[in-house]
């Protein structure tokens, strides 16, 4: 599906650094406003006006979806700009919103996206967009990318978040990492080789082999050396980040070659065996590929790693915190809204009998988005920013723009660009009272009406009369109706009757 609006003219200096379509400075843009306003309703007094260094093109704005992603393109003949937005990637923090500097996004019902609507969280307004990158740049979870083909400025003209997750010296590597990252950004590529490349597996051979679980920290460096260990797979929690809950070992398929023994970093494995004649215990090596797209710097994995080997910075710091006061109704097991947006899954519902919290966090692992504030519908969760960590801002036309929104994320202020239309209207004139009279009440008959409704009453509190009204014709409800209407009123005779009789036998007299 695509959309293509009208061609539009527009006169633009040859020297701007993103055809006059970039949200710079306040006093920038309202000029271009006036620009094209005057353009529309004198177009042959702005061609007079034109210097030398100005020139007409022609810009084309377009929307296609494609799967899961909506493509907004504005085209001239100098370059082709587009905004790539994912909406399934997108958790709807309202970032790109609140720092658009010409209002051109609109945030959807988060609530509802958030516990099972199946809906784009950010909707744009292709005509107001000037493609000047701010919430590609500053999405946090990168469900935003532009990309240009053509004469634009350099990105590196623009800010973004300095952010990183590096991979130092210490690394074995292992596989706690890429277990415990939520976003599956992680990938470990091992390159020393497998037992079986180093000796052929040996039949009838007889030994002991234990597992110390007091050392092993289920790294799975074993279990990638030797198939006769086996890793049992579990989903990581705030509270226990290690994606593995058991370590195994499937005897028929070892052959107590004690090569495990000296593999295993934590020295957790013993061994009774006989090592092959000339073999020795490859080094623990290879490579930890990091998808920079898809992080989101939660640092999930530097606080699952036991050896210190990751070195990262998030794009903001901040404070998270619960509304005590209006928890009372949060019920986490039912709405799960945070839990749904929150892409470092730091929530959790406390299982310890004890614990009287209904619901927590860890906000160690917390990026300071902000989705889970929007996703709330109690507003029962508290964030601030307290910094923002964001490379250089260059001294260009537009840097003032930048810096609101970058300052904005922490006050929570946009100042932006007020492109509102004042207009006079007048005031509606009041009308003289005509003298109409408020129709009358007949007390008796609204009395019948509601001693009607009395007597149905007890027929439509039955299932079996409610169903018959939904499922069948209005002359078969409307005979059910009667029907439990006398059969009630037949029971309130004969219980009547009863009551009279036990009342005779007692000697209660009758009135």
């Amino acid at each position: 599906m695509s959309e293509e609006s009208p061609k539009k003219e527009a006169s633009v200096c040859n020297e701007c650094c993103n055809e006059c379509c970039e949200a710079g400075e306040t006093e920038t843009e309202e000029s271009e406003v006036k620009k094209l306003e005057s353009e529309e309703s004198e177009p042959s007094a702005l061609e007079n006006s034109e210097g030398e260094n100005q020139e007409k093109i022609t810009v084309t704005n377009s929307m296609d979806v494609q799967g899961d992603h909506f493509l907004y393109s504005q085209a001239t003949e100098k370059s082709i700009q587009t905004l790539d937005y994912d909406y399934k990637r997108c958790n709807g923090c309202g970032i790109c919103v609140e720092i658009c500097p010409t209002k051109a996004l609109e945030l959807g019902p988060v609530h509802e996206i958030a516990t099972g609507l199946d809906a784009p969280a950010v909707m744009m307004d292709l005509e107001k967009c000037t493609f000047c990158r701010m919430c590609a740049n500053l999405c946090p979870v990168h469900a935003i990318k532009f990309e240009a083909v053509g004469k634009v400025p350099d990105e590196k003209q623009y800010p973004k978040y300095d952010t990183y997750v590096k991979i130092n010296e210490k690394c074995l590597p292992c596989d706690l990492c890429k277990g415990a990252c939520p976003q599956d950004a992680i990938e470990v590529e091992f390159t020393f080789p497998k037992k079986e490349e180093i000796t052929p597996f040996k039949e009838g051979a007889e030994g002991e082999i234990e597992i110390d679980t007091e050392k092993c920290n289920f790294c799975g460096i074993c279990a990638r050396f030797c198939d006769a260990f086996v890793l049992l797979e579990r989903e990581p929690t705030p509270d226990n980040l290690v994606p593995f809950e058991q370590l195994l070992v499937d005897t028929d398929k070892c052959d107590y070659c004690t090569l495990c023994k000296d593999l295993c970093p934590e020295e957790a494995i013993k061994v009774k065996g006989e090592r092959p004649p000339g073999c020795e215990a490859p080094k623990v090596e290879g490579k930890v590929k990091i998808d920079d797209l898809k992080c989101t710097e939660c640092a999930r994995c530097k606080a699952v790693c036991p050896y210190d080997a990751v070195e990262l910075q998030k794009p903001m710091e901040g404070d998270l915190s619960l509304i005590d006061v209006n928890l009372k109704e949060c019920d986490p097991q039912g709405c799960r809204g945070c839990f749904n947006v929150c892409p470092s899954k730091l929530w959790y519902v406390p299982t310890d009998p004890e614990d009287p919290r209904k619901i927590a966090f860890v906000e160690d692992y917390c990026t300071y988005c902000g989705a889970c504030v929007k996703a709330c519908h109690l507003d029962a969760i508290k964030l601030e920013r307290t910094d923002v960590h964001h490379t250089d801002i260059p001294d260009t036309p537009w840097a003032a723009q930048w810096r609101d929104a970058i300052a904005s994320l922490k006050t929570g202020v946009r100042k932006g660009v007020d492109r509102a239309v004042f207009r006079e209207t007048e005031g509606f004139k009041t009308q003289k009272f005509m003298g109409i009279e408020p129709p009358s009440v007949n007390e008796e008959m609204l009395a019948a009406v509601q001693a009607k409704i009395d007597a149905l009453m007890p027929a439509l509190k039955s299932a079996k009369v409610r169903k018959l009204w939904e499922t069948d014709t209005p002359k078969n409800a409307a005979a059910a109706v009667k029907k439990r209407l006398e059969d009630l009123k037949q029971k309130d005779a004969k219980v009547k009757a009863l009551s009279t009789e036990a009342e005779c036998e007692k000697g209660i007299p009758q009135n």
